[in-house]
This record gives C-alpha cells, structure tokens and sequence, in this order.
C-alpha cells in the first residue's frame, strides 16, 4: 500500500495475497458454496464474494493493463483490500476462540477428574487393573482414599468421605455408606469403599456435564444469529445494485459505458464486504468473557452474556457456591456494655493462663 509505483508491485502484492485469500480464506468460500447450494446467503457469502471478486478482479488487471490503458484508464488492483478484509475477519474469529479460552481450560480440568485406570473386583474378590474404557455396567470396583471416584453408581461396602464439590459447589466431604450413590469425578477422602457401577462412559453425570459444557462453547449469540439473517437479506440486495449500477453505465454511459459499469460492478461487490459486523460481535464477546474471567465468572455461551444486562437479582441455591468452606469470625455483638466486659476478662483469663509471659491484672 506504501509501495505501489515500485517496479512489480503488483505482482509482489499479487504473491503476498494468493496464500491470505486462497489459503486461510479459503474456509469462507466454501461457507459461502455450502450456503449457496442451499439457497442461502450469510457472512461467508459476503466476505467470499468481495474478496474474491477483488482478488479475481486485481489478477486480471495485471494479466491484461492493456485492456483499461486502450480505454484511457488506469489498472487498479485490490490485492490489499482482499488480503486486509480476509485478515480483519479472522482476527475476529481469533478473538472470539480467546474468550472461550477459559471455558475451554475448564473442559481440560473436568476431564482430568477421571483416572485412566481402575481396580476391578471379580466375583471371586481378585482384584485387577483395568482401563477406564473396558469397566461395564455392574462391575464392582474399589476405590481406595485421595482416588477420584472413576464411574457413577453405588456404595456396594465400606464407608467414607468423598468431596462432591465438583458437582453441588459444597466444600463439606458427603458421608458415604452401602446403598448411597456416589458420581465420576469426586474425590474419595479418608476410607475405601466398593462401586457398583451403574453409569459408565459418556453416559457418567461427568460426561454429560463436559458435553453440555461444549455445546455452549459452540452456540451463537442472538445478535450473530440476526447478522447472519441480516446477511441473507443483504447479499441479494448488494448483487441487485452491484447489476443495476452496470446497466445504468451500459444504457447511459456512452463509449466507455461497459468499461465503466464493469468498475462500478467490481465496486459495489468489494465494498459490500460488512467488516463492522466480522469484528464488532466477537470483540464485544471476548471484552464481556474476558471481563467476566477477571473476576472469577465463567460465562457458558454467548447468548447468556447478552442478556446479562437485564439481571437484576443474582439467586444461589447453595452458601458453597459463593464460600470458601472456612469460616472466620468477621465482627462481634453484645446485648449490654457489662456482658462484653465479664466475657472478655474471662477470654483474657483463659489467654494469660496459657501463655504465662502475658502480664497478670493487678
């Protein structure tokens, strides 16, 4: 763009774009083929049809100058403006893959609650290690103290302790006795206690939880979904000015009426491209998640970040959602003036007895 009057810029420029528009932007045009085998029109139809209307466009003016310079105008290329709108597209996508960064690190976190391996426990008692993989409904395995608890089912004998805040938010260890069900993914505390496996696979409350999880991750926002009929609305509404605009030259614009409307055409078509709408939703959702992930909020899709704006009461079921599991003593009340004094001389009395370097009353 700084350099266009160089000797063989547009063959330079021709080679610096072919790999931007042909080869990263290549998901676009075949978006855009999909969309149209089906009689459809959305983003991808618009940027694959500015772009590569522009890239098809530059090639020819710099195959065949000639062809302009005979009609007495100059062969202008657009190899920049295709490489710059593929780039400014994807540097929206890319935004948008980073704020769902965090979601996607806690999908890894929740697959790492399950062991790769199991002790199963034949009919016989004999004990075996296992693959997760190959444990079946009914199989009866042992799950010893610090171990991840590896399928849903029930206590079928011993007792423990297991730490189910994975799963209800809770900090306080769940007693767990014969007959109580326990879930893939919470961690066993202080005893040994045998499974009855009675959910395996992706069929574990685990599973579901990380699927449920990923198909968030993967939704559109309202507004996405509006562009995208914005778009279909918009693409036909282009190529009929884009036609228009060549046959107004063609009827009324004299000897070079073809030449002219060709420009007009290619024009059209290039400037459609609505860079605004590639970047402006995914930047507002990277802004929102990534603000969110500051103070410590997970938003599970788009959709949910749009209408946060209309909540007005935050409601949580459970007090270890919100705490730590350790309480502390934040301020102190008392009934009268006489019962804070009787009870902190007996509190000081009990100290200084303890600790016989403090200064006795007199």
């Amino acid at each position: 763009m700084f350099f266009m009057n160089m000797p063989y810029a547009n063959e330079i420029m021709w080679a610096l774009s072919t790999p931007v528009v042909l080869v990263l932007g290549r998901q676009f045009f075949v978006g855009a083929y999909k969309q149209a085998s089906m009689g459809k029109a959305n983003m991808d139809t618009l940027v694959a049809l500015s772009t590569g209307i522009a890239y098809a466009f530059s090639v020819f003016n710099t195959l065949n100058p000639g062809f302009w310079h005979s009609r007495g105008l100059h062969p202008h290329v657009y190899f920049e403006a295709a490489a710059v709108v593929i780039a400014f597209i994807l540097l929206g996508k890319l935004l948008e893959e980073r704020a769902k960064a965090s979601t996607s690190s806690a999908i890894k976190k929740l697959m790492g609650l399950q062991p790769n391996t199991v002790i199963r426990i034949s009919a016989d008692g004999q004990e075996t290690v296992v693959p997760l993989a190959e444990v079946q409904v009914g199989d009866v395995l042992l799950v010893k103290p610090g171990e991840q608890v590896p399928v849903d089912g029930k206590v079928a004998g011993g007792k423990s302790y297991v730490d189910e805040s994975m799963i209800t938010g809770e900090p306080v260890a769940v007693a767990k006795e014969p007959g109580a069900d326990v879930f893939a993914g919470t961690l066993n505390q202080k005893g040994s206690f045998r499974l009855k496996a009675s959910q395996v696979g992706g069929a574990t409350l685990l599973a579901q939880i990380i699927r449920k999880v990923q198909e968030a991750q993967g939704s559109k926002a309202p507004v996405q979904k509006l562009v995208d009929k914005v778009a279909g609305i918009f693409v036909p509404v282009v190529i009929g000015i884009a036609l228009l605009a060549f046959a107004s030259w063609l009827i009324w614009g004299g000897d070079n009426g073809l030449t002219q409307g060709l420009l007009a055409l290619v024009t059209v078509l290039v400037i459609a491209c609505p860079c605004a709408l590639g970047l402006a939703t995914p930047t507002a959702i990277m802004v929102g998640m990534g603000k969110g992930a500051e103070n410590g909020i997970l938003i599970k899709d788009a959709e949910s970040l749009e209408k946060a704006y209309r909540i007005q009461a935050l409601i949580l079921d459970k007090t270890g959602t919100i705490t730590e599991g350790k309480p502390a003593v934040t301020s102190e009340a008392w009934l009268s003036e006489e019962d804070r004094l009787m009870y902190s001389g007996l509190s000081w009395r009990w100290s200084a007895n303890r600790n016989t370097h403090w200064p006795r009353p007199s």
